[in-house]
């Protein structure tokens, strides 16, 4: 039995209503609701509602026995003013979907209409929204959550659209889909004075250069290494726009990525060194808080078949680059737990970036997304 693509003009709709009204992590209220109405036209046997805060579950269940398969995406947009100007533009201010969460949503949706025609005739399958990606924070929630937890799934799936690699292509991790990542705040501490007397106070600059010129020296840049190992400043603030006042304190962001835990931990334990060394030398206080942590997203070998099969069966390009995508993925709290796949799938070779302020989801990726579920679906259940 062959899967076929669910028509995707009223998901089309879908995608672009979600694109005009986006939320941030944490208060995606009427985009979970958005999705309720839409899925509830197609009759799951149950829903579970405010899952890791605004998440949603729609299950359909077709017997006794039988697998649980989730397949899961994300609710949330980012805090990026759009500089699109097409007539689906985002409506609210300094806030858009950049990373293509309004595609994902409308794949697993697009499940519904089939699931509704389907007869197993045991197990059961879970369409997942989860809120909080963005923020490192909803999965951890989700998989928190006793009523998700009850569920005991024998497969959670998952992907990503991946701009600069060719339309419908699926890129299948063999290891991990993506890096583990933190970040942190540090704030620094000296002494104000007058911009003309500096020597009578203690101000943070210098000590804030140093590190970030500190921490530059660590990384392996090299991802085929397993010692693979990025920092990044994300964000300096220091004093006030006052030229008479030499600064007191000062703050600096940085997010640190690796391949895999043990890398990330020996990152984590030199920045911390290299910090309190620095700010004994210039007599300065400090604190660091940790901050936004994404587990990496290992594959399950099993999954990971499961998906490249599917993908070739619908004559799908099948691609396993040489290392993970270096960006931060929550997906992995479910991987702690559960057998799970991450896959990518390909939004054109000229598609903009990730988080960049002219992105959009390419819509033809949505049949692409929803056959290949479906085979997958397919796979397991017949």
């Amino acid at each position: 039995m062959k899967a076929t693509p669910t028509s995707v003009h009223d998901l089309v709709d879908l995608r672009k209503t979600l694109h005009r009204t986006p939320e941030l992590s944490g208060q995606e209220i009427k985009t979970a609701a958005c999705i309720r109405a839409f899925v509830a036209r197609y009759r799951p046997d149950k829903m579970i509602e405010h899952l890791g805060g605004t998440g949603l579950a729609c299950i359909y269940e077709y017997g006794q026995g039988g697998p649980t398969v989730v397949f899961r995406c994300e609710l949330d947009a980012l805090p990026i003013q759009e500089t699109n100007g097409f007539s689906h533009a985002s409506l609210v201010k300094g806030v858009s979907h950049k990373c293509g969460h309004d595609g994902h949503m409308c794949m697993v949706a697009g499940l519904a209409p089939w699931l509704q025609q389907q007869s197993f005739g045991q197990g059961r399958i879970v369409l997942l929204f989860q809120p909080s990606e963005e923020t490192g924070q909803g999965a951890q929630a989700v998989t928190s959550d006793p009523r998700f937890v009850e569920l005991q799934p024998n497969f959670v799936f998952a992907l990503h659209n991946i701009p600069g690699e060719p339309l419908h292509s699926i890129q299948i991790m063999d290891q991990r889909f993506s890096a583990e990542v933190i970040s942190f705040l540090l704030r620094l501490v000296g002494k104000e004075s007058h911009a003309s007397s500096p020597e009578l106070g203690n101000n943070p600059a210098q000590p804030l250069a140093t590190i970030v010129d500190r921490l530059s020296r660590y990384e392996e840049n090299d991802p085929h290494s397993r010692q693979f190992s990025l920092l990044t400043p994300i964000h300096i603030r220091m004093g006030e726009v006052a030229y008479g006042i030499s600064p007191g304190e000062a703050e600096l962001h940085y997010t640190l990525r690796a391949w895999d835990s043990a890398v990330l931990e020996q990152t984590k334990v030199r920045t911390i060194s290299t910090i309190e060394q620095i700010c004994r030398d210039y007599g300065v206080h400090h604190q660091i808080h940790w901050l936004e942590y994404f587990p990496s997203s290992p594959n399950d070998p099993e999954s990971n078949r499961l998906v490249e099969d599917a993908a070739q069966e619908l004559g799908l390009t099948v691609m396993h680059p040489a290392h993970p995508f270096r960006f931060g993925e929550d997906f992995g709290w479910y991987s702690r737990q559960w057998p799970c796949a991450m896959f990518g799938i390909g939004a054109g070779t000229s598609a903009s970036a990730l988080h960049a302020a002219d992105y959009d989801f390419p819509d033809e990726l949505l049949s692409t997304g929803i056959s290949l579920f479906q085979q997958i679906i397919l796979k397991i259940f017949l």
